[in-house]
């Protein structure tokens, strides 16, 4: 009988400490939404935020508790008692026990330089506060974890007292006293190194959290499980104050898929990149697509020769099966792909195997991106494009013409509106339509001219819009590259467009877009 892997708790800092990144703002209902979805991914800890902090912190943990989660349970973040008061006249422990969260998470400072310069009191009162303010919250019935605070940079400049601030925690009993690398400075060797030394000092779990100023979030966090944390924090995205903390989204497959332990599991590890792109929805950030296991580039494969050996063999050039986190392998289409990456595209459109086929589809892709274009992103425009030089292409309208015009009026409001005229069969189509800008006029008058043809398109959405200069040298001459992202509701595409009028290059886009939105209809219906 195999020995069961050691369990490794997860605390989630996202609605906290993920908050204070830049440019995040959650509103009070992508907290409890985001709570909800953190909940169904299994993590055990949920740190709510700091109610004394804010209006909008204060009524989540009032609201949190109407959510009915059934996993996770909550945490209320904030400090020990001031320095100036007692344990039972301190406004924020009182402000900790009306949150009436079964956790209670408090940071106290080990770094004798912010009990100095910044509490502005001394080594012994600072032990007072921490050995107090646990032994309060537990006789309130308080499951306490105990942050220690630049416990790295406090053990450089004073190990006794960085030490003795764990200790008094654990004496006073703390459920688990939690490592912090603050600054995110703290090199991998000394994190392992004085992990393992306070799991030896102190009789109570201990746990990691750390800052990613310096690129090492992640591996520091992984050392000081192996050197026998058994609690880890980190926040989705690895977002956080200045570079982040670590990212629970690498995080936990490395600790799962890598290191043989248990965190989550592995049924609820593959809603991964789902809850990833949630919370990067939730928060109105596109996905950074390069990160590790749930980036939209974690398993896309570009060059030749890696295609090519993916076809015949997945572990060439993957560490893992994407499934295992809810993502998917990708195939990108480019100059440097060649034939391989045309013929699986191809295979998948149920275009034949022809080799001259091949040769002109991919002649055509390298002579299109010498113009600028880019069909990594743009999958819609390239199967159109295969479509049309294997002979399969049948278009469903014709584009007779298009006229757009902005007036700018004299109060400064900005009038956009657009024309179309189409053949749809045997009838012409002829509409107008007005629209923020330039493309979300043309895109109105389509859909009037196509909708009633097309129901499909009712459900069709664009998500995103990018414009790129080509040669940027030529000035407002120069030529530009536009990508528009549309969705429904089943899946999400790109099309790309390329002119030196910026109007055309997104007509060409647009209508590539809704081109390959019914020839998918098409084939799904087949």
């Amino acid at each position: 009988m195999s020995e069961r892997p050691r369990q490794i708790h997860v605390y989630d800092t996202t609605l906290r400490d993920g908050c204070q990144a830049e440019g995040i703002s959650l509103s009070l209902q992508d907290k409890l939404q985001i709570a909800t979805v953190l909940d169904e991914l299994g993590v055990h800890y949920i740190e709510g935020g700091y109610p004394l902090s804010n209006p909008k912190d204060a009524e989540f943990f009032k609201r949190v508790g109407t959510l009915g989660l059934k996993r996770s349970r909550i945490a209320a973040f904030g400090s020990t008692r001031r320095a100036t008061s007692s344990v039972g006249e301190d406004k924020g422990l009182r402000v900790l026990l009306e949150a009436e969260t079964p956790v209670v998470t408090l940071v106290a400072k080990s770094w004798d330089l912010h009990v100095e310069r910044v509490l502005r009191t001394t080594l012994d009162e600072n032990l007072r506060m921490v050995e107090e303010s646990v032994r309060y919250l537990k006789e309130h019935g308080r499951e306490v974890i105990l942050d220690a605070e630049h416990f790295f940079d406090g053990y450089l400049s004073n190990p006794e007292h960085a030490l003795k601030v764990a200790k008094v925690a654990a004496e006073a009993g703390a459920d688990c006293v939690v490592l912090c690398d603050t600054n995110g400075g703290a090199l991998c060797s000394a994190v392992a190194e004085l992990t393992r030394l306070v799991c030896e000092a102190i009789d109570a779990p201990v746990g990691i959290h750390c800052h990613n100023d310096a690129g090492m979030a992640v591996a520091n966090s992984l050392l000081a499980v192996e050197s026998g944390a058994v609690h880890v924090q980190g926040t989705l995205n690895g977002w956080g104050e200045r570079c982040g903390n670590a990212d629970l989204c690498v995080l936990l497959p490395i600790l799962e898929l890598k290191a043989g332990l248990r965190a989550i599991g592995g049924e609820n590890l593959r809603r991964l990149t789902e809850v990833s792109r949630f919370a990067y929805e939730a928060a109105n950030m596109l996905p950074r697509a390069n990160q590790p296991f749930v980036g939209s580039s974690a398993f896309a494969h570009k060059g030749g020769l890696h295609v090519d050996a993916m076809r015949k063999e997945k572990l060439s050039y993957e560490h893992m099966d994407p499934e295992l986190v809810g993502n998917e392998r990708r195939f990108l289409i480019s100059e440097l792909s060649g034939n391989a990456a045309v013929r699986y595209m191809a295979e998948r459109l149920g275009i034949e195997q022809d080799p001259q086929v091949m040769g002109r589809i991919l002649g055509r892709v390298m002579d299109l991106e010498n113009e600028g274009y880019q069909f990594e992103a743009a999958e819609g425009s390239f199967a159109l494009l295969a479509l049309k030089e294997s002979g399969g292409y049948r278009p469903l309208f014709d584009v007779d013409g298009y006229h757009v015009s902005v007036i700018r009026q004299s109060d400064g409001h900005l009038v956009t509106d657009a024309t179309v005229k189409l053949i749809v069969g045997e009838k012409r189509m002829h509409t107008a339509a007005e629209g923020d800008g330039p493309v979300n006029a043309l895109d109105g008058a389509l859909r009037k001219a196509l909708e009633p043809h097309f129901e499909t398109l009712k459900g069709m959405r664009l998500v995103d819009y990018r414009v790129r200069v080509i040669n940027a040298r030529e000035g407002t001459a120069a030529r530009v590259c536009v990508v528009i992202q549309s969705a429904d509701d089943v899946h999400t595409w790109g099309t790309v467009g390329v002119d030196e009028n910026i109007i055309e290059a997104s007509w060409k886009a647009l209508i590539d877009s809704i081109e390959y939105k019914l020839l998918s209809n098409e084939q799904r219906n087949r």
